[in-house]
């Protein structure tokens, strides 16, 4: 088969694994190929994500490395055999490919947590919320709204078909930026409520009135994986989404999420906060 032109970052990820396994213990490309009868140049397009990988290749590519944590190479092995055609892949060539990874994220996941202090997280946005957020866009990207929109919106189906844990960490900034005027942001802060009572949703706030404290003003967005090797971590930048999975990275993202929910009000605490937020604007 030919390489891919556009792998996803999941796709990507196996890849960085398949190369991260190789250089820990020093083996060489050349090596690797000959051990796994392969060439020089599909090595390198395997380690970045542009050609698969058998799941017999991958065992004696982890022998060959020394690989022997079990857990971890299953998990690369269910990376390898998945080649299902998934609700997003309908969106490619209509939006950027890393907004499309997003929902790819989302579905494998073990549990999603988020910290956002400028706007209300993707999954729970109102339609009419996101499209005020979208009327934002600079403008070679506003004939993308609508689309971008209904993807928005169909991520949200992740709740009733693959629920999982999921957490949002939301600052009061995050509250009462008005995307849309009063009239969006009330029926927004309603949608949180309705939200928080789904089974595994925790929607926590951080107000004002706690001091400044690691991570305040970023997007993160961390993706456990099956096993912590392979969580991931988004990030929102203005020229797009982000992903980073390097080992000391996740250990720092995962440190400002423990320190933001050691901070952050508890559930209950938090929607009478947004009860209370709601008044405001009634």
């Amino acid at each position: 088969m030919p390489p891919r032109l556009s792998p996803t970052v999941r796709q990507q990820r196996l890849g960085i694994e398949l190369r991260r396994m190789r250089e820990l213990v020093g083996v060489t490309p050349k090596s690797l190929a000959a051990t796994i009868g392969t060439d020089l140049p599909k090595i390198s397009q395997m380690e970045n994500g542009k050609s698969g990988i058998s799941a017999e290749r991958l065992r004696i590519w982890a022998h060959t490395c020394g690989c022997e944590d079990g857990p971890y190479l299953d998990a690369l092995l269910a990376m390898t055999q998945d080649r299902r055609k998934y609700w997003w892949d309908g969106y490619r060539g209509r939006l950027p490919n890393a907004i499309i990874d997003i929902a790819e994220m989302e579905h494998h996941a073990s549990s999603l947590s988020i910290l956002n202090s400028t706007f209300i997280p993707g999954l729970l946005q109102t339609p009419d919320y996101a499209a005020a957020v979208f009327e934002r866009l600079p403008p070679q990207y506003r004939q993308e709204a609508d689309i971008r929109k209904a993807f928005r919106i169909r991520r949200q189906q992740i709740f009733v078909d693959h629920p999982k844990p999921y957490s949002a960490f939301l600052h009061e900034s995050a509250l009462r930026m008005q995307f849309g005027g009063p009239d969006v942001l009330r029926d927004q802060l309603r949608g949180l409520l309705e939200n928080s009572e789904r089974p595994g949703v925790e929607i926590r706030v951080i107000p004002f009135s706690v001091p400044t404290y690691t991570g305040s003003g970023e997007s993160l967005y961390l993706a456990r994986g099956p096993v912590p090797e392979l969580d991931t971590v988004q990030i929102d930048l203005s020229h797009g989404p982000t992903f980073v999975h390097t080992q000391v990275e996740l250990a720092s993202y995962r440190r400002i999420k423990e320190e933001t929910a050691a901070i952050a009000l508890g559930p209950d605490e938090s929607r009478e906060f947004i009860r209370c937020l709601l008044k405001d604007f009634t």
